[in-house]
């Protein structure tokens, strides 16, 4: 069957399809490095809840696989698509539907950018805080299927912690209304956090009502270096006690790239430590003198906002420096605090047996690390020796405690590392769970579930 003609007709003439695989390749996969895809069979430019309704749909009529995708700025393969697929672009659907003040929430549209919110909310001294490295472009549907997080989670958590209610397209494209606006709802089973971070296997998430704070002051900015990770790692986790809106830390290889493109005058540092604190700013001396009972090399703290951006450029450089030195593939850890030393000390041991340079900077308030696995571009041996590393990384925090991903996701790329984490029984669990929402097993297959 021609299904570019048969969508045509369930959507009507001026629906924005796409069938041009040059076009449709450019939306069939995320910025995941190696996760498999091929060009999409059909892009659907998607305008609203019902037009993904009827397209939805009609994909479960005949049996054709659908993907969700939001940006695109996804790591783990969790948007890629098959040759077969209908990929289904939320990225036009984006407007901001409501600012509430009274009840300070907002309705927005699942294609609506992370920041766009963040400003408009700004204009009613409200802030949306959820904050992924790529609120610039990512878009709150997205960072809800993913359940992203940010550098400000270790105050105000994942994004998760900020949705009330959405508007999801079912997989026989029924539309369902799940959550309340009101801030406490105890009514039915939570289907709006089983839906969130299930990277559209469940469902399509079209509108969302998400929680607006109001706008924290601006922030005491702390700086401190150390003479090596297991210092600076110690000091994390004793500064939690002064409720951080953000804990970084970097460690000496990414400090190394950072100097050798912008030099900051960490020649000596083994580890930096970036702290805010968006309450009780005038504790910053405190944290320095705590600081310095972990052997911190030197430290500063200011409440002035130019000090703060100047303080967090080291911070904001670690992955693109790290970048410059050849192909990267970012991996996303998470393990208990105590732990993080242990995690920086077997991954730099992973370093030296696959000849790699591998940096690792994350959120230090919580565990979520990256390491950053660099090999030269075009070297197929470097880049199978990158592969095996990034599995070894994920294996090496579960041996922690730890969890395959804190917040980019599980994709196309680590189901078997998911399944390390996970009893039988908890696994058959989770298929039943995705044979209820989805029975034909259309949404998005091959993702997120072991």
């Amino acid at each position: 069957m021609d299904h570019l003609g048969g969508l045509r007709a369930a959507l009507g003439e001026n629906a924005s399809l796409i069938s041009d695989p040059e076009i449709t390749a450019s939306y069939s996969k995320d910025q995941a490095p190696f996760a498999p895809h091929e060009p999409a069979a059909l892009v659907l430019l998607a305008k609203s809840t019902e037009e993904v309704s009827k397209a939805v749909a009609y994909a479960h009529a005949h049996n054709i696989p659908v993907v969700a995708r939001g940006a695109g700025s996804g790591l783990s393969g969790g948007a890629n698509a098959t040759s077969t697929s209908l990929v289904i672009s939320l990225e036009k659907m984006n407007s901001i539907i409501e600012i509430d003040e009274t009840n300070m929430i907002a309705r927005v549209e699942a294609g609506v950018i992370n920041l766009d919110l963040d400003k408009a909310a700004e204009l009613k001294g409200l802030a949306y805080l959820p904050d992924p490295a790529s609120r610039d472009w990512s878009t709150i549907g997205g960072n809800a299927a993913t359940n992203a997080g940010g550098m400000c989670c270790v105050k105000y958590g994942v994004t998760s912690a900020h949705v009330r209610a959405l508007t999801v397209v079912m997989a026989d494209g029924q539309i369902v209304n799940l959550g309340s606006a009101t801030k406490k709802a105890v009514t039915t089973l939570d289907l709006t956090r089983l839906m969130i971070g299930s990277e559209g296997t469940l469902g399509i998430i079209t509108e969302l009502i998400v929680g607006l704070a109001v706008r924290p002051d601006t922030p005491a900015t702390i700086i401190a270096t150390f003479p090596h990770i297991k210092s600076a790692a110690a000091a994390a986790a004793a500064l939690l006690k002064f409720k951080p809106s953000m804990l970084e830390i970097i460690d000496q290889t990414t400090l190394k790239a950072v100097e050798a493109w912008h030099p900051l005058g960490f020649e000596i540092a083994g580890s930096v430590l970036l702290m805010q604190l968006d309450e009780d700013q005038d504790r910053a001396d405190e944290v320095l003198t705590l600081c310095q009972s972990f052997e911190m090399i030197d430290g500063a703290a200011s409440t002035e906002a130019a000090d703060a951006v100047e303080f967090i450029r080291v911070r904001k450089l670690a992955y693109p420096a790290l970048e410059r030195l050849g192909a990267t593939l970012l991996d996303d850890v998470a393990v208990p605090i105590s732990k993080i030393a242990e995690l920086v000390e077997r991954v730099e041991a992973l370093s030296t047996k696959y000849d790699l340079t591998i940096g690792i900077f994350g959120h230090a308030g919580d565990g979520n690390m990256h390491p950053t696995i660099v090999h030269d571009h075009g070297d197929l041996k470097a880049q199978e020796r990158a592969i095996a590393a990034f599995g070894e990384i994920v294996e090496i925090a579960q041996s922690l405690g730890g969890t395959a991903s804190g917040e980019h996701g599980i994709g196309s790329i680590k189901q078997g590392f998911a399944a390390n984490e996970l009893s039988p029984a908890v696994i058959e669990l989770q298929r039943a769970i995705k044979k209820a929402f989805d029975p034909k097993g259309i949404l998005n297959p091959g993702k997120k579930l072991p």
